[in-house]
């Protein structure tokens, strides 16, 4: 399978902010479940931004990756699924889903 397709860079776009998140729950929410854990950060619109925020860095990892392997066309996909993901935490941190 090719690896210079926007979908290889949509689909890691899309996993990377879950190992994004595990690291967050893993470096802040460990003391509590992780059902307790969402709820906190549901709950709190200032928490729930910075752990989206936080989790979206991951993506950081692959699009500087595939930046330096000039990988342009996955690259494109990291890069709209991350646009996507940010749209996601300003609309969640100013409450319109809630």
């Amino acid at each position: 399978m090719r690896i210079n397709v926007p979908l290889v860079g949509f689909l890691i776009g899309l996993v990377m902010p879950v190992v994004g998140f595990s690291i967050v729950y893993l470096a802040w929410g460990h003391h509590e479940g992780i059902g307790e854990f969402f709820h906190t950060v549901y709950a709190q619109p200032d928490t729930c931004g910075k752990v989206m925020t936080l989790s979206l860095l991951a993506n950081l990892a692959p699009f500087l990756y595939f930046n330096y392997k000039r990988l342009d066309h996955a690259l494109r996909g990291i890069v709209s699924i991350t646009v996507l993901y940010a749209v996601v935490v300003v609309l969640l941190k100013y409450n319109f889903f809630r």
